[in-house]
């Protein structure tokens, strides 16, 4: 059982999310999990200045994805940060290259999930993914998020990220806060849940 776990980060905080995606997969007899990202379209003039270079380089170890080894996963669990309520111009620019994918039915069956990062509370946590969902129902994927059996979800004690669309976290307007425990348990039981789901499927096909 192939499980992907295809992210963007910019600063690390979904590369943080999206370890803890892959270690909740891990956890599910049977499952190989690979972690990778997409490529990066901005300059690196650009990412200097803005200080994404630098932390870009704890994560630069990370295969960069092909779109045409999508074929090959089980499942697949995307991260991304929000750009203005929905997915980042490079998680877009990945996807729209997987028209031959379209065109061939190569991932219908497949189970598809997403997870997020956003600036404040309310910077489009949801819309993010919910946004993000059409794409995975065009390509014929069985769509999962993070059930309310994850009680993390109602956590009403402290500022978190998590919701039933996918795990989320926020990053603060400057980029210094990092995942809360919550938030990456949250993560951890995204990984773990849709595990299990595909594992499940993949059973009920043989």
């Amino acid at each position: 059982m192939n499980i992907q776990v295809i992210f963007y980060s910019m600063y690390g905080h979904v590369y943080r999310m999206a370890q803890a995606v892959a270690a909740g997969a891990e956890t599910v007899e049977g499952a190989e999990v690979q972690l990778l990202q997409v490529p990066e379209l901005m300059p690196d003039e650009v990412l200097e200045k803005s200080g994404a270079k630098a932390a870009r380089q704890a994560f630069a170890s990370v295969p960069v994805a092909k779109v045409e080894d999508l074929a090959k996963a089980d499942a697949l669990i995307f991260g991304t940060p929000t750009r203005y309520g929905m997915m980042c111009a490079q998680m877009r620019n990945f996807l729209d290259q997987t028209g031959g994918l379209w065109m061939r039915g190569a991932l219908v069956g497949k189970v598809g999930s997403v997870f997020a990062s956003t600036a404040t509370q309310h910077g489009g946590q949801e819309t993010t993914i919910a946004s993000f969902h059409p794409t995975l129902f065009h390509l014929g994927m069985i769509v999962v998020g993070v059930p309310y059996a994850e009680s993390r979800l109602l956590e009403m004690k402290e500022v978190s990220g998590g919701t039933p669309y996918g795990a989320t976290t926020l990053a603060g307007p400057d980029g210094s806060r990092q995942p809360t425990e919550n938030e990456l348990a949250i993560a951890r039981y995204q990984g773990r849940y849709v595990a299990e789901v595909t594992r499940a499927l993949l059973r009920g096909r043989r």
